[in-house]
Formats: structure tokens, C-alpha cells, sequence
């Protein structure tokens, strides 16, 4: 929700919160996407984690959020330094995007509101950086 009105919706899939860090590239977008489209995380038959949201044929929701490159090492205000700065950021985000066609997304800097029924829960940190 931006300022009261629904701007986007998925049912099954996967709600992306999506840190740009000061440095991010091309190459960590490539990167993210590559492990993300191919991330075995969906129950199969089964009930294993076994299947990609492409498997499940699955929705996506990609939200900006910077917040995720908080530091609290100091005080008890987080610092959001090493977040990218929007004229930075915008131009991944928006790359990322276009990565996964039919995709749904937030507003990037936009106030949202976002709702999240978390199946499972399964909640997946992925850092570009540290590709484990």
C-alpha cells in the first residue's frame, strides 16, 4: 500500500526485499537473479524443498528497501550509510526488474505498507558479496 491504495499483489511466490549497497553492479544483479530464478525453495509432491519459483510457476514481488544495509554497531540509531545512494540504486532496482517478466514491484522511496503471509516460514538472506 503507497498512501492508502494497493499497488501491487502476488499470491504463491516470493516477496524480494531488494538492499542496494554503495558498489552493488550490474554483476550482482546478474548474480541475484541467476540464484533466485533457480533457488529450490518450493515443496514438491513430497513436501521437500525441491522446486524453483519457475517449477511452481510462482508470482514475485520486488520491493526496494534500503533499510536492509542498516548498522547498528553504534548507538541506538541504525545508520544507513552503506546503502546506495537513489541515483545509484534506481537504475539496479529497475534492472532487476526487468530481469523477472512479469514481476510486480513497490515504488522505490515510496512510504509502503507491505503485507506478507511468510508459508513456511522460509526467509532467505542472500548477499551479493558473500556468495555462499
Amino acid at each position: 500500500m503507497v498512501e492508502g491504495e494497493q499497488v501491487a499483489a502476488i499470491g504463491c511466490g516470493l516477496l524480494v526485499l531488494l538492499g542496494v549497497e554503495d558498489g552493488d553492479t550490474g554483476e550482482d544483479i546478474d548474480w541475484l537473479v541467476g540464484k533466485i530464478a533457480k533457488m529450490r525453495i518450493f515443496a514438491d509432491p513430497n513436501g521437500s524443498m525441491n522446486l524453483s519459483i519457475e517449477d511452481v510457476s510462482g508470482e514475485i514481488l520486488i520491493v526496494s528497501q534500503f533499510t536492509l544495509h542498516a548498522s547498528t554497531r553504534k548507538g541506538n540509531r541504525p545508520s544507513f550509510i552503506r546503502a546506495a545512494r537513489p541515483e545509484w540504486a534506481i537504475p539496479l532496482y529497475e534492472d532487476f526488474i526487468s530481469r523477472f517478466p512479469g514481476a510486480k514491484h513497490g515504488i522505490f522511496g515510496a512510504d509502503m505498507k507491505v503485507a506478507l503471509v511468510n508459508d513456511g516460514p522460509v526467509t532467505i538472506i542472500m548477499d551479493s558479496k558473500i556468495r555462499d
